[in-house]
């Protein structure tokens, strides 16, 4: 059965290059189809909220570490969690 999983992250001070990536960060998510998957950032974009499902934590971690903004260094702070939603 499959997990649903957030991904909250905040992102580092860094706007120039931020603006360089942020649209591969969108087509990634966007055109990957993952289950279920809702997303955006904060209204003051220090970061963002990304959820979706997969079979596992670990299938999620794979998956969010192909992030570009996570490849490129972007991501100041993140946390991965499983949640149960009603």
């Amino acid at each position: 059965m499959a997990k649903r999983v957030v991904f909250f992250y905040f992102m580092k001070k860094e706007p120039d290059k931020i603006r360089e990536i942020v649209s591969a960060h969108i087509a990634y998510w966007k055109n990957n189809n993952y289950r279920d998957y809702m997303g955006g950032p904060f209204a003051d974009r220090s970061g963002g909220l990304i959820t979706f499902e997969a079979n596992d934590i670990e299938e999620a971690t794979k998956i969010i570490n192909k992030d570009p903004f996570i490849i490129n260094g972007l991501i100041e702070t993140k946390w991965i969690k499983e949640w149960m939603s009603e």
